[in-house]
């Protein structure tokens, strides 16, 4: 099981390696929601491993609400850039 959270970091590592090298804003944006949607899913992961709910009570918030506020945060980037 070790292994398969190793490779969950991987897999987390690409989209930023690609935004990284876009300069579009949404792009980044895009790949850090993706982290973050990836982070959640290895929480809920090690929450059942550990039995630990609490743990998992945060992976599922990070999951619902996580991404709404990044969203919201490239769109004011977008359009202070327009200005």
């Amino acid at each position: 099981m070790k292994w398969a959270l190793i490779a969950m970091i991987l897999a987390m590592l690409i989209p930023m390696y690609e935004a990284w090298q876009d300069e579009n804003i949404w792009q980044k944006m895009l790949a850090f929601a993706s982290v973050a949607t990836k982070a959640s899913i290895i929480l809920l992961v090690v929450s059942v491993l550990r039995d630990d709910w609490m743990l998992g009570v945060v992976g599922v918030i990070i999951l619902s609400v996580g991404n709404a506020g990044l969203m919201l945060l490239a769109q004011i980037l977008k359009r202070l850039n327009e200005v």
